[in-house]
């Protein structure tokens, strides 16, 4: 696999025109299982290629059980200087109702660890909303990142993702639903909680002292150009998006043949040219999510009013709140995201 990922680095070294990166991120599975040969082969090649700026934020996403003391000693003697754990909840129940293979003394030595070898800038991710996750453990979850000199939060409400093991359980009534209620009372007390400790509420599902919002992220919803690498990895170039084959054994065979197609033809991903109805609804959907919320010069000219008429009745029941056409979700709003988000969407007629 790490033959055929620096082979797309080479083949789509033109896909940014040459911008420097100012962020690189290891994600969308288990990327620490990569060891330390495969890590530098593949810096190698990223350095190489591009223009790496000297401050770039270099993410690795990983679980507890994958972050051991050794493979934080290898990580250290390498590029990256950013990690993000999944650690979920720090309840014994909520960790085997979400089918995590971690548990809840792995994530407290996983952190311990971590901070011990020098990474200071740590992203964990919470899940609220669990049935069995109380509103007391909801706060015990929170008080116990907070212990820990942690500059970024991620905190997610549970979903139940169709055909999973959970979804599954859930038909069978083996498991519980969620209940949206309850999932409301812990993002409320996770807005307070954060914001009593000196976080900064700069996205939905993510909060960060001042000065450590995530590069990563902030790039992608504020639509800045972006290259991804690998099976099911998504680009975007300003105006179309592509994305890669999932099977892993296409994408490899696509990679080692031994007359490379050119890129359009060789079957490795498919592109989508964005249309303007999909370019606004798009920077609704994540510009509305934000701490910068959406302002009317970005919004194209054709769907202002449309947009205008649509937002008001989420400004008047205080919702969304405006300051110099600057549009943004209240704290009652921002539950809602998803569902003002989609009643702004303009839908194309075929």
């Amino acid at each position: 696999m790490v033959d055929a990922i620096v082979r797309e680095l080479e083949r789509q070294k033109d896909y940014l025109q040459g911008a420097p990166l100012s962020s690189i991120y290891f994600g969308g599975g288990t990327p620490s299982l990569l060891d330390a040969g495969e890590l530098e082969r593949i810096f190698a090649k990223i350095y190489q290629l591009h223009t790496v700026q000297t401050e770039a934020e270099i993410t690795l996403e990983a679980n507890p059980d994958d972050l051991d003391l050794l493979k934080l000693q290898v990580l250290r003697n390498t590029p990256v200087n950013r990690l993000s754990i999944g650690i979920q909840s720090f309840a014994e129940e909520d960790l085997r109702y979400m089918n995590r293979a971690h548990n809840a003394q792995e994530a407290r030595a996983c952190i311990e660890n971590a901070l011990s070898q020098g990474f200071n800038n740590l992203s964990l991710d919470l899940i609220y909303g669990a049935p069995t996750t109380s509103h007391d453990q909801w706060a015990k979850n929170l008080e116990t990142i907070f212990q820990y000199p942690i500059p970024h939060l991620s905190a997610y409400c549970l979903t139940v993702e169709p055909k999973t093991a959970l979804d599954h359980f859930v038909k069978k009534g083996l498991a519980a639903p969620v209940d949206e209620e309850h999932a409301n009372a812990q993002f409320q007390h996770l807005m307070e909680a954060t914001k009593a400790r000196g976080f900064e509420h700069y996205e939905i599902s993510n909060f960060a002292q001042p000065g450590w919002y995530a590069r990563h992220n902030s790039s992608y919803w504020q639509g800045d150009p972006y290259l991804g690498i690998g099976p099911s990895a998504h680009s975007f170039d300003g105006s179309t998006r592509q994305w890669n084959v999932a099977n892993n054994a296409k994408y490899l065979k696509i990679l080692n043949e031994d007359s490379p197609r050119s890129l359009e033809n060789s079957g490795l991903f498919e592109r989508e040219t964005l249309s303007p109805a999909t370019r606004y609804n798009e920077y609704i959907m994540t510009g509305l999510r934000t701490i910068w919320g959406c302002t009317l010069d970005k919004i194209d000219p054709t769907f202002r009013t449309f947009f205008l008429e649509n937002i008001q009745p989420f400004i008047a029941k205080e919702l969304v709140l405006v300051h110099e056409q600057r549009y943004r979700l209240s704290d009652t709003g921002k539950f809602m995201a998803d569902y003002i988000a989609s009643e702004l969407f303009f839908i194309e007629n075929n």
